[in-house]
């Protein structure tokens, strides 16, 4: 794919976000008697296994407002997010079913339920529950770490017969690094420049790394920062904001629109949390990539809500985002019922009053279709930062 307009590439990449019967996916699989396609569901999983698998990892991030919940809701209780809803509505109308297995990371216990749901009701297709280390001892969380991630690649090489070797999980980490890198300057382009790169525009573009191979979505990558050059707009008075608590179920893109149109500028967000969760560069020459895969995992833990904190703090790490992309303000923006990220939330609204830094707080769900109260609450925090700070 390659798009001789900053433009067509967006609306390529839109098609993707809104295409719910995932037809990339379909065609990458029916090219290939021996390819499979896995899903996974929020937030982090190992793609680098699934693709030295021979297979394409899918993200799940349920369907948004654009189905209606019709048989979901029979299987959940009132006072959750709204995910697990679209989720299983989309495997109910069969939008899944070119899918050969799904992966549930470990998040809450609303993903685990999820699993568990899908195992009873597709008892012809694996769901594999993916439990993540607590414990960042080597010798503790390590080794139960490398026995998931080899237990998920014996249930993998089952759908295929393909044992991944060193040098297909090595050039799966060199793949996935090439993309972390080309995220990181995208990102940076739309952090140093919101006027040119609009925060729904890079949603969008990250949301096709979730259904696009790390081929093509490399290839994606590399052609809009050629085409970003040639954009032109002229930047406009808003405040610079940190957007967090974003990571699972995503916002209607309605509302990442209406954040910026209030008037502010979103420099930094953890929407697609996932694709960048490591920041540095995973070692792609090693005689055990998997034993990699696990050390680094544990040596580079992503201080978000989405894990067990560890060693690293995530209000010092809010706070280093904040400072990085001089930002003006924090928005804390969570779904819902969202327990990881509302139980930290006072946490870090206390961490960034001690450092005097601004922030406001609302809560949405997926298929949100009203946004007149977030536009004034958001437009209200801008006009207070730029006349009185």
């Amino acid at each position: 794919m390659h798009y001789r307009t900053y433009s067509e590439a967006i609306e390529s990449a839109r098609s993707l976000f809104e295409d719910l019967s995932f037809t990339y996916p379909r065609q990458w699989k029916d090219s290939d008697q021996q390819r499979r396609v896995i899903g996974f569901l929020p937030i982090y999983v190992p793609r680098e296994i699934i693709h030295a698998c021979g297979m394409l990892p899918v993200g799940i991030f349920g369907a948004g407002d654009r189905i209606p919940v019709v048989r979901g809701d029979a299987y959940f209780q009132s006072y959750i997010c709204h995910l697990p809803r679209t989720v299983i509505e989309l495997a109910l109308n069969g939008n899944l079913d070119h899918f050969d297995g799904f992966i549930f990371p470990s998040i809450c216990d609303v993903i685990r339920n999820l699993s568990g749901i899908f195992k009873l009701q597709f008892k012809d297709k694996p769901a594999r529950y993916l439990d993540f280390p607590q414990n960042f001892d080597p010798e503790i969380g390590g080794v139960f770490y490398r026995r998931e991630l080899e237990r998920l690649i014996d249930e993998l090489s089952a759908l295929n017969g393909r044992q991944p070797d060193k040098a297909a999980l090595n050039e799966a980490i060199r793949l996935y690094n090439r993309n972390r890198r080309l995220l990181q300057k995208l990102d940076t382009l739309r952090s140093e420049k919101p006027h040119l790169i609009s925060a729904v525009d890079f949603y969008l573009i990250r949301r096709a790394g979730n259904i696009l191979s790390v081929e093509d979505f490399n290839a994606l990558l590399e052609n809009v920062l050629d085409l970003a050059g040639d954009i032109y707009a002229e930047a406009e008075d808003k405040i610079r904001v940190v957007v967090t608590g974003a990571f699972c179920e995503q916002p209607p893109l309605g509302l990442i629109r209406t954040i910026e149109n209030a008037g502010c500028y979103i420099v930094d967000d953890d929407f697609q949390l996932g694709l960048t969760w490591f920041s540095e560069d995973i070692p792609a020459d090693s005689d055990d990539p998997l034993q990699t895969l696990v050390d680094w995992y544990l040596a580079n833990p992503n201080a978000s809500s989405a894990v067990f904190e560890g060693e690293r703090s995530r209000a010092n790490a809010l706070l280093e985002r904040v400072r990085a992309r001089q930002a003006d303000g924090v928005i804390f923006c969570a779904p819902s019922f969202c327990d990881p990220a509302l139980l930290d939330r006072p946490l870090l609204e206390r961490e960034l009053d001690k450092h005097h830094i601004r922030h406001t707080a609302f809560q949405y769900h997926e298929n949100l279709g009203q946004f007149h109260v977030i536009k004034e609450q958001a437009g209200t925090f801008a006009d207070m930062i730029k006349l009185w700070e």
